[in-house]
């Protein structure tokens, strides 16, 4: 990489990452890979959040965190830009891919280890399992919180941006075990037999369906906090949500039984709940678009009103909590450099891109760029024609009012020449895409393969 083969890294240049998130761990790895070293700061399992359970690096809610796979999708794109650049997160989620057609699933334990370990055993990395409530005052800092970032540390950010947060509700689907599943009513199917039988369907008629309804819009519900206010990610909404703003709502989402005829009538059912393949062994899958806010007992209650799940034996329940982000278009540089602290990134979900795969991407660009900072090279910033350069084009876009997160999708990229429709469309999207992604890397000598090698330090963990 120009500029940073000639500077001479010592242990005074550590470079600090608040956040073992996948941003924060694709930060780190950028970094370490180019001669940096890094102090990684993880505050699980001191301190716990609403959301995770262990205490792992990178740790997944749900399996299909990276979603589609396919270039006729922006976010298959960004992954495949990503691997051009050596991503950890790409490059551990490809060895723990689980089956799920056309989509990048992963088993979420095995991926976590593998990342943690990555990690761990890197020599420029110096793990740190604490708390910090303030920001380093010296130093360079990337902030990869993410969005459950905690009280203190988002008090201390937001003195430091000068802006108040925003933040809305993310949500977890439940899991159940497969053996719990009724195979003589559900069956294996995906939408018009694309992508194999990765999918377990339970089909419902019309009366039973209008009854699953019923009893999710009376269900108790997990109150929200006094200090919170109910604002819902329209791309992740709780089914009870989805439920009170029409009866026929579900029916024309999470659960439209378009595609999938039911072998035992031939016919296509009223409604349809899908389960997806949770872990590698295919002991655990996941319901489908089913976020909710309903009480444990009573999501027990309801689920089992679906026939294939009458007697469902849940290893997780859903929950929502709360997502912190930053107001990123006023305060932040397509470089991801704060406008009023420029030896200060951040990262993450906290900037406002929506989704696993955006936030490991903005892990890996802020990793480059304070690379380059520290190495008095020009910061980057790939081209909007790129997945990744069109998102933080409309992240950081000034003037942009009522900021909402987004992820990756081909209608942020800039408009193609000629007259394009559909698939088409977007395969030529993806080409001209990957196409200017590799000249952009070249030119800055991001190419792949290690910047710098990494002296033959041990690993440390504090």
């Amino acid at each position: 990489m120009p500029g940073c083969r000639s500077l001479k890294y010592d242990l005074q240049h550590r470079i600090h990452i608040i956040g073992g998130g996948l941003a924060g761990s694709e930060a780190a790895w950028q970094l370490a890979r180019r001669g940096v070293a890094v102090d990684l700061y993880e505050m699980r399992p001191v301190r716990g959040t609403e959301a995770h359970q262990g205490d792992q690096l990178a740790e997944l809610v749900c399996s299909n965190s990276f979603r589609n796979a396919s270039l006729e999708t922006a976010v298959g794109c960004l992954k495949d830009e990503m691997r051009r650049l050596d991503s950890l997160i790409l490059a551990v989620a490809d060895r723990c891919s689980v089956p799920a057609g056309a989509a990048l699933a992963v088993d979420r334990v095995r991926f976590a280890e593998g990342v943690t370990r990555a990690i761990v055993e890197h020599p420029r990395i110096q793990l740190r399992r604490q708390e910090l409530t303030a920001l380093p005052e010296s130093g360079m800092t990337i902030v990869a919180t993410g969005p459950l970032t905690s009280p203190a540390l988002s008090t201390a950010l937001e003195r430091l941006c000068g802006e108040r947060h925003l933040y809305f509700y993310d949500a977890i689907a439940p899991i159940v075990t497969a053996e719990s599943i009724d195979m003589t009513i559900a069956y294996r199917a995906s939408r018009y037999g694309k992508g194999g039988d990765d999918y377990v369907n339970c089909p419902m008629a019309r009366d039973e369906y209008y009854r699953f309804v019923d009893a999710v819009v009376a269900a108790e519900k997990v109150p929200a906090k006094q200090f919170e206010r109910t604002v819902y990610f329209e791309g992740c909404m709780p089914i009870e949500e989805m439920a009170r703003r029409g009866r026929d709502t579900l029916a024309f989402g999470p659960m439209r039984p378009v595609g999938l005829i039911d072998p035992r009538t031939g016919r296509r059912p009223f409604a349809v709940v899908q389960l997806r393949q949770d872990d590698a062994e295919g002991r655990l899958f996941n319901i489908v678009g089913f976020q909710t806010k309903m009480t444990y007992p009573e999501q027990r209650r309801v689920f089992r009103t679906i026939p294939a799940l009458a007697a469902a034996e849940f290893v997780r329940l859903g929950s929502l909590h709360r997502n912190t982000f930053v107001d990123s278009p006023s305060i932040l540089l397509p470089t991801l450099q704060l406008q009023a602290a420029r030896t200060t990134f951040l990262a993450g979900q906290i900037i406002g891109v929506e989704g696993y795969v955006e936030s490991a991407a903005a892990g890996l660009l802020a990793g480059i760029n304070a690379a380059r900072l520290l190495a008095g090279a020009p910061l980057v910033t790939p081209p909007a024609t790129t997945a990744l350069g069109a998102l933080l084009a409309y992240v950081t876009q000034r003037g942009r009012r009522e900021f909402q997160p987004m992820n990756a999708n081909y209608g942020l990229f800039p408009p193609l020449a000629g007259r394009w429709r559909g698939r088409e469309k977007k395969l030529k999207l993806a080409e001209r895409a990957l196409a200017d992604f590799d000249g952009w890397a070249v030119s800055h000598g991001l190419a792949s393969g290690p910047a710098v090698a990494a002296p033959s330090e041990s690993a440390s963990v504090s």
